[in-house]
């Protein structure tokens, strides 16, 4: 099992891929270190995760907000209490209810337990996440790197990594997945702290713009 990194390594390891890679050097020498980004180990974490599924983050985080407001308290067991129309009022199409009811009655029948993947290598947790309805490599990508601080991954599905990563380096906008994930090989064993620099470019990237 890889150690997780946290608070108090996270720069100390942003320094390690300053120094192999002038690129990564350069946007923290322009932009900082990126922030922690980290999420607590909950169900609200993967519906807030399984909703961001290929929309912005803002509408994400405005379905999440009314989901909380309608709930009081965002649990398996009062997600399981919303009609179809409390949902549909919740910002959730009829593809994400039926992901979250999924993930809530699995939480409820214990197919399931978050705490328990606390203490799992990243493949039992990412097997164990994918043979859940919805849930597919990217959610289970974000879940490692945000809530269970795994070291050594890079979300080949994510668009602002892959963007990113292209403009960092340069590389044409029809660069395969394939020579994507032979550069960020680099970066093993360190790939998510790789992607957060990343992210961080994308974002103040755009900030600027």
């Amino acid at each position: 099992m890889h150690t997780r990194f946290n608070h108090t390594n996270f720069h100390q390891l942003c320094d390690v891929l300053a120094k192999v890679d002038a690129d990564l050097a350069r946007v923290i020498n322009t932009y900082g270190y990126p922030p922690f980004w980290s999420r607590p180990n909950t169900f609200e974490t993967l519906v807030h995760i399984i909703l961001e599924q290929q929309v912005s983050l803002a509408s994400a985080l405005s379905a999440l907000n009314k989901l909380k407001e309608k709930t009081g308290n965002l649990s398996p067991e009062n997600v399981l209490l919303l009609t179809d129309d409390d949902m549909r009022a919740c910002y959730c199409s009829r593809q994400k209810t039926s992901y979250i009811r999924h993930l809530a009655e699995a939480i409820c029948n214990n197919t399931i337990n978050l705490a328990d993947l606390e203490n799992q290598d990243y493949e039992q947790v990412r097997k164990q996440l994918t043979a859940l309805k919805g849930i597919g490599n990217w959610t289970a990508d974000v879940y490692l790197m945000f809530v269970l601080q795994h070291p050594d991954i890079f979300p080949i599905g994510d668009l602002a990594a892959v963007n990113g990563l292209k403009r960092i380096k340069n590389l044409a906008p029809n660069t395969t997945k394939e020579e994507l994930l032979e550069i960020v090989s680099h970066y093993q064993p360190c790939r998510t702290l790789a992607t957060m620099i990343i992210w961080h470019y994308y974002l103040s990237e755009g900030k600027k713009k």
